[in-house]
């Protein structure tokens, strides 16, 4: 479905997730976030989000759960208070990572 946010439409999948991840912006980041709840994205969120950003272009995919904590040094639980909806719909969707295969 296409969306309008932050005057820019985008292209997002039934679950909220970009179907293509070169139209996020970190502008659409702060819009998605405070309709998650998110009031303003703190560093932590920020950090977080870039690493899944700059892994998904290294990689082609996500990181795995304990490459990230490996990687970044935050526990699952941390990411579970930062972002309503953990990992994969909290900090993937804002990351405007596209729809996790496996799910």
């Amino acid at each position: 479905m296409k969306r309008v946010i932050g005057g820019v439409e985008v292209l997002l999948d039934e679950e909220g997730f970009f179907v293509n991840p070169e139209e996020w912006t970190e502008a659409i980041a702060e819009i998605m976030a405070s309709e998650m709840g998110i009031a303003k994205l703190s560093d932590r969120h920020w950090e977080t989000i870039r690493f899944f950003r700059a892994f998904y272009l290294a990689n082609g995919r996500a990181p795995l759960n304990k490459e990230f904590g490996r990687q970044t040094g935050f526990s699952l639980l941390e990411i579970e208070r930062l972002f309503p909806g953990g990992i994969r719909r909290g900090a993937r969707r804002l990351a405007g990572l596209p729809h996790p295969r496996n799910c």
